[in-house]
């Protein structure tokens, strides 16, 4: 069984400490090393976003909704404008048409419904889209803005339009470097005494975004 922390002599201590967070920081670093890549270069793709030049390709559909399913969509109008305040879900039969039609996933995706036509909006990352069904005559309309993989990658960067699983992945990720970074800088600290440089390097790392925000940015 191996000793408590504690119990070791000071040289010793010190080494079981370095070698934990030594494992600490590899393991959190491993985690992170994707993410780091991702974040970093979409870092620099999003501050120079004016100067990187954006083609967006629009697509545009057109169709007829079936008279049943154009019925059932003004049948259901009364309720959702009273209930519901003119939001809610396309019909589970509508949304299947759409589905069959184009290969577009409304469902479950709330739909503005007024008097001449229900709207859903359908934002992703990289770009845009949005659903139009007329109800007089069940003229339906979809189109899909695509902004291309560098706008792809910087909306994942902000985490516009992901989704709740990205957004856990943002999270995690974060706690993995917050862990990196902490494990580094007390590694950093237990090799201070033989490394006279450390700790000017970390003031500088502290000290120049610090001038920079306090006399370079209005």
């Amino acid at each position: 069984m191996q000793p408590a922390a504690s119990a070791l002599p000071s040289s010793s201590r010190r080494a079981y400490w370095l070698k934990t967070l030594h494992e600490w920081h590899w393991v959190s670093s491993a985690l992170c090393l994707v993410g780091m890549l991702l974040f970093s270069i979409t870092g620099i793709t999003l501050n120079h976003a004016g100067q990187i030049e954006a083609r967006p390709t629009v697509t545009r559909l057109d169709g007829t909704l079936p008279p049943p399913l154009r019925e059932r969509l003004e049948n259901a109008l009364p309720a959702v404008r009273q209930q519901r305040q003119g939001r809610a879900p396309l019909p589970p039969e509508v949304s299947l048409w759409v589905q069959a039609q184009w290969q577009v996933d409304t469902a479950g995706r709330e739909a503005e419904w007024s008097d001449d036509e229900v709207y859903v909006s359908l934002p992703r990352p990289g770009g845009d889209a949005w659903l139009r069904i007329a109800l007089p005559d069940g003229e339906a309309e979809y189109e899909l803005t695509d902004r291309g993989w560098i706008s792809y990658f910087n909306d994942l960067h902000k985490g516009r339009h992901t989704g709740v699983a990205w957004s856990w992945f943002i999270d995690i990720f974060a706690a993995a470097a917050l862990v990196f970074s902490v494990t580094g800088l007390l590694i950093l600290k237990m090799h201070a005494t033989k490394r006279p440089f450390t700790w000017p390097m970390v003031g500088l790392g502290l000290l120049a975004p610090l001038l920079l925000a306090l006399l370079l940015i209005h």
